[in-house]
């Protein structure tokens, strides 16, 4: 029969939505547990205090992290303390900072009334993180977007308060162009300036005219930063995407941050030119395009901006390429039901794309639409549960019944490839630990000595198996990228499940 949920007879959403993709999934039956979303959020805004780079406040919560990299930026004659490490390492990438910004901000936009006493301390994640994107972005035409020699930093397992590795910092310029870091710089400064327009209005300027400004070298000069950085950058973030979606999503930004007209022109005047409509099924710190259009389909269902039609035909395209039973080849389902895309540290688009269905699901919600897939049409509430599956999933609820954050659960990864969590607290051990001296606890079959509270590692692969050990860094490593749009996700079912 055709698989259209609106046939099923009843008058809950919910329902509806479970039978739909009780339907679709070709999944192995998991016992579902009563998830507690609350201490989940804590522990995964928690994480990014772990992540930290420069000197930590007072009022640092995860004790066993100490100030690092205290002269970061000294070399080039600039202050680029702060800010932070993106995953297990000690090098500072701007491209995935600056993503990470963008979604924790968008996570507040959207979800801030969902978070509570957490709302305070996810404002100062992205507070930490654009402080630092203000340092690198205070010379005009200039973008400092690395601060690490990644190659030097990955031959070491040192803690980030002990590192002697190089500390090289990396800028592009008008000679030297990058437009996708640059772009994703301004897309991050213009959302978090939304987040502070009410709560720190000067600041909030700040932020603004600073994308404003970003924005404009990005579009005038034109080119990828892994053309300019090769060398430092790849293959660490290479955008292997091109830089033409960042262009978009920084104007999508300032376009929502401040309702100029110019941004709604650029958008409209460059969106065939910056291919809008590209892998639509894709999004991450490399490629936006997902995220552009479920971003600018809000205006559209808000019945506020007929002439984004398009984009929204690309969301709804989006939705049904992700659905299971029907998703694009590209996009597979394990046999435990998570999402899963080839490419290594998988929670990064289970996170991001998850985000994007809960996201569209309330704007759907709002309108009193559906997304129409063929022969089916899906509801905002099949949107809510796909992307409370995953959450559950990343929460417990798989075939090993272990959570994917770290100590959340009963049973979770005890060894996640990161330096910090691994080696010896500086109270525990306060004599320095060089370069190849901390290879033993790289080795080491022990549990990690210090707990990275609510990090979310690269997860199991298409089998649902997982090794729990360090040098599976695809599997084990966390990231700041995976934690972002999962703060969001996180506030919204904790307020409504």
């Amino acid at each position: 029969m055709a698989r259209n949920i609106h046939s099923l007879p009843g008058n809950v959403p919910l329902l509806r939505a479970v039978f739909f993709l009780f339907l679709v999934f070709p999944f192995r039956p998991i016992v579902a547990s009563q998830h507690d979303y609350r201490r989940a959020l804590h522990m995964s805004i928690l994480f990014f205090e772990g992540q930290r780079s420069g000197r930590l406040p007072p009022d640092q919560r995860l004790r066993w992290r100490h100030d690092s990299a205290l002269h970061d930026g000294a070399t080039a004659g600039v202050d680029l303390t702060g800010g932070y490490y993106d995953a297990g390492d000690n090098v500072k990438f701007g491209f995935p900072m600056a993503f990470t910004t963008t979604m924790l901000s968008w996570s507040i936009i959207d979800f801030g009334r969902n978070m509570g006493p957490e709302l305070k301390y996810a404002v100062k994640a992205v507070k930490w993180a654009t402080d630092y994107l203000l340092k690198a972005t205070a010379i005009p035409g200039v973008v400092f977007v690395q601060v690490g020699d990644a190659f030097s930093d990955h031959n070491c397992w040192e803690r980030p308060e002990d590192m002697d590795t190089l500390r090289t910092a990396y800028k592009i310029d008008t000679s030297h162009p990058g437009s996708d870091v640059a772009g994703e710089t301004a897309a991050a400064l213009a959302a978090a300036s939304m987040v502070f327009r009410s709560r720190d209005p000067q600041y909030s300027r700040l932020l603004l005219n600073r994308a404003i400004k970003v924005f404009e070298f990005a579009d005038r000069h034109r080119g990828a930063y892994s053309s300019s950085l090769y060398h430092a950058v790849c293959p660490f973030y290479c955008d292997v995407n091109g830089y033409q979606d960042e262009l978009l999503w920084a104007a999508a930004w300032l376009h929502k941050a401040s309702r100029r007209r110019q941004y709604r022109e650029y958008i409209l005047r460059n969106e065939v030119v910056l291919h809008a409509g590209d892998t639509i099924n894709e999004f991450g710190w490399d490629n936006k395009h997902a995220g552009i259009n479920v971003l600018i389909s809000k205006e559209v269902l808000m019945g506020k901006a007929a002439y984004f039609s398009s984009f929204k035909q690309n969301a709804d395209q989006f939705i049904c390429s992700i659905l299971p039973g029907i998703s694009h080849p590209q996009v597979q389902y394990s046999p435990g039901g998570l999402i899963f895309k080839a490419g290594g540290s998988n929670m990064q688009h289970v996170t991001s794309l998850s985000f994007l269905l809960l996201a569209y699901s309330n704007y759907l919600s709002h309108a009193n639409k559906v997304v129409p897939c063929g022969s089916r049409s899906a509801s905002a509430a099949v949107l809510k549960q796909l992307a409370k599956r995953q959450v559950d999933y990343i929460l417990g609820d798989n075939p090993l019944r272990m959570s994917y954050m770290v100590g959340y659960g009963a049973h979770y990864p005890q060894r996640i490839h990161h330096r910090g969590s691994s080696l010896p607290s500086v109270q525990v051990h306060p004599v320095h630990i060089g370069c190849k001296a901390g290879s033993q606890y790289f080795l080491s079959p022990n549990p990690n000595p210090n707990v990275l509270v609510g990090a979310v590692v690269g997860g199991p692969n298409v089998t649902d198996a997982f090794p729990d050990s360090r040098p599976f860094f695809q599997e084990s490593e966390p990231t700041t990228y995976i934690n972002a749009p999962l703060v969001g996700l996180l506030a919204y079912f904790a307020a409504h499940y």
